[in-house]
């Protein structure tokens, strides 16, 4: 491994704005076991981490917990309009306060005091040490620094909840920029879960993220989506995130979004057609209203209706129907939209697939120090009345058509044997598509100014 360059404080990578053309990018970032173990100093130590959901933690004393290789960390309600964050770590000797239950994907619950379960020692939710089993002894020595709790940075941005181990990080926002300004008038922060479900893979982290960081594969991995239009797409780095989206058909530009009309002669039966498929088989990147406002187009539109009407009159049939029954989208301008792409990566492991009523999201991080093996997570989102949003909650699942449904597991079906593959004597590294895969590119180049290794290098 290379030394690696500075990257605390509010130093770190700069902006990256434009690929410089194929790349190739060697494969020890996915196999090496000395790169598994140097990420855990140079890139994970160092990052803001998406670590859970305002809801998870509504009331005082409601906590989560969230593991990184050896770090946990306490994550709590301290206030009703307040969050702090801890080392899940007690100052005494080193166990952990709170444990992870088996097989969970977490611990949660609440408490307004956290008592150590090895000497008894305990801390208020500002992080206090407010008990000591014989104090006198240490003579004095024991001052409210020394036995406090170890802050972690902390802030909220969408609805979520983001940490940091780095005590010199950027600002939250100027980390997420210009991921968090584009997606700003989406307001990701009204949505809630419609479920949440956490998985073990055989592969490495970067695998599993990647096969969600661009549209490529879809006509390989997702043929029966090709009935309902042209996936082409394409991918592009934006700092030290990047974005992905489709191309459109000329004059229908906001279909770069993921509200897009299927193709065809008659773009009402293939809207519908797609919609409901997309609720059969993904359960996610469409709603129940979407779903029944394309179904009506062919009642309510003539044959012959241009497709940019139908997709005026789809959204806005569907935005009426949310209305009605208190879910109200926001108001965001079509160019916008569609400059939005269909999804954000932001750096190095969630993406937020965004649309003005729902969301697919996806993360990775690694499951211990094996390069092998990673934790994956997806979660969709949307709009629900006030009082009607559903209770959800982690579920351990198998990469499986019963746990994830079809589509899904059609992207999982590739992720251990690309792990393997990469593995063989004879593979050069991976060659992604300069256009569609790009996010990929994106992603690699910025891993290495943290890792000091791993620049993808120019193709010739």
């Amino acid at each position: 491994m290379n030394d690696v360059a500075k990257v605390s404080g509010r130093t770190g990578p700069e902006p990256l704005q434009e690929l410089s053309g194929p790349v190739i990018i060697p494969t020890e970032a996915y196999v090496s076991e000395e790169y598994a173990r140097a990420e855990r100093d140079r890139l994970w130590r160092k990052v803001w981490l998406q670590a859970g959901r305002l809801e998870d933690i509504p009331e005082v004393g409601d906590y989560i917990t969230y593991d990184i290789l050896d770090d946990s960390v306490l994550i709590l309600r301290t206030a009703a309009d307040k969050v702090g964050a801890y080392h899940n770590v007690c100052t005494h000797r080193g166990r952990r306060l709170v444990d992870t239950p088996q097989g969970a994907r977490n611990a949660r619950g609440n408490r307004r005091q956290f008592t150590c379960g090895f000497h008894g020692w305990t801390f208020g939710l500002e992080g206090r040490c407010t008990h000591i089993l014989q104090k006198e002894d240490w003579r004095g020595a024991l001052t409210d620094e020394r036995t406090r709790l170890g802050q972690v940075t902390v802030d909220t941005w969408g609805g979520w909840i983001w940490i940091n181990l780095n005590p010199e990080c950027e600002p939250l926002r100027d980390y997420l920029e210009p991921a968090a300004g584009v997606l700003d008038p989406f307001e990701l922060q009204n949505m809630r879960y419609k479920w949440r479900k956490w998985v073990v893979f055989d592969c490495n982290w970067k695998v599993a993220l990647e096969a969600f960081d661009e549209t490529y594969h879809v006509p390989a991995t997702h043929p029966e989506f090709m009935q309902f239009g042209d996936f082409r797409g394409w991918g592009r780095p934006r700092g030290r995130h990047s974005h992905i989206g489709y191309d459109a058909p000329e004059g229908l530009e906001e279909t770069q979004a993921k509200l897009r009309l299927g193709k065809g002669k008659d773009p009402r039966v293939s809207t519908a057609r797609m919609q409901q498929f997309t609720q059969d088989t993904v359960n996610a990147v469409t709603t129940r209203t979407l779903v029944d406002a394309a179904l009506r187009l062919v009642d309510e539109l003539p044959e012959g209706t241009p497709p940019d009407r139908v997709l005026k009159h789809w959204l806005e049939s569907a935005r009426r129907d949310d209305a009605a029954r208190g879910v109200i989208w926001p108001s965001v301008d079509p160019g916008h939209i569609a400059r939005s792409g269909t999804a954000w990566q932001v750096f190095p492991n969630f993406q937020i697939g965004h649309a003005v009523n729902n969301a697919l999201c996806y993360s990775a991080r690694p499951y211990g120090y094996d390069p092998d093996r990673c934790i994956f997570e997806a979660a969709a989102l949307e709009l629900f009345p006030r009082g009607e949003e559903p209770k959800t909650e982690w579920i351990k699942c198998m990469p499986t058509v019963e746990d994830f449904g079809p589509v899904l597991t059609q992207d999982f079906s590739n992720m251990a044997a690309v792990q393997q593959g990469m593995k063989n004597g004879g593979y050069r590294g991976n060659m992604p598509n300069p256009k569609s895969e790009g996010a990929v590119a994106s992603l690699h180049r910025n891993l290495a100014r943290y890792m000091g290794a791993g620049e993808p290098r120019p193709l010739k």
